[in-house]
């Protein structure tokens, strides 16, 4: 199982991304997906995860600002963040979890600047 995420990059504050993860691989349809994220310096924490049975988990610093999207065919997961602000700068990584296993994406870099 690999997970390919994308869609980092520089934004001014104010501005959006939107990042996405391909799974590929044979996994379990009873699942999550999300993303997390590590700011330097600091641990990683989660941002937003969805499951495959439709619920959903946003962090409150994010919530209202970025929303979580997966599309349980293609085994992807999408990340719209708007109104990013310079905190929000971080690696943000995507993960799978199905039961007793727990795979990571190996990071895109989102900055923001002032």
């Amino acid at each position: 199982v690999q997970l390919q995420a994308s869609g980092g990059g520089l934004v001014q504050a104010g501005g959006s991304l939107r990042l996405s993860c391909a799974v590929s691989g044979r996994i379990s349809r009873i699942n999550v997906m999300g993303w997390y994220r590590q700011a330097p310096g600091k641990e990683r924490e989660l941002v937003a995860s969805a499951s495959s049975g439709g619920s959903t988990n946003v962090a409150d610093s994010v919530k209202g600002r970025f929303t979580i999207a997966r599309d349980n065919a293609k085994n992807s997961v999408t990340l719209q963040m708007n109104s990013l602000q310079p905190e929000d700068t971080a690696v943000y990584y995507c993960r799978l979890g199905v039961t007793g296993r727990t795979y990571w994406g190996q990071g895109t870099l989102v900055t923001v600047s002032s």
